[in-house]
């Protein structure tokens, strides 16, 4: 039931490539915090997740991430979080 995005790379002699990617952060950030739509204001808190289910996600993003460890995917995807308004626990 969740969104995977797809590269896809058609070719002149009608092969093709196609690339999985990882869920988007928001829709797993939306599912970790149970919620079905984020707030539109930072300001309000649509819900919260606990500093392990962020890992958890970065983890899971790090493929897709530009990051160098999990500590800053886990900083990309916190910012993700506090623009959603979703509050991560346990960081600030």
């Amino acid at each position: 039931g969740d969104i995977v995005p797809v590269i896809i790379t058609a070719y002149e002699d009608k092969s093709f490539d196609f690339q999985l990617k990882t869920t988007p952060a928001a829709n797993l950030l939306k599912k970790a915090a149970g919620i079905s739509k984020a707030s539109g204001d930072q300001k309000v808190t649509a819900g919260s997740i606990t500093k392990d289910q962020l890992k958890e996600i970065a983890e899971y993003k790090m493929p897709d991430l530009n990051a160098n460890d999990v500590e800053a995917a886990m900083k990309i995807i916190a910012g993700t979080a506090k623009n959603m308004g979703i509050k991560v626990e346990g960081m600030e």
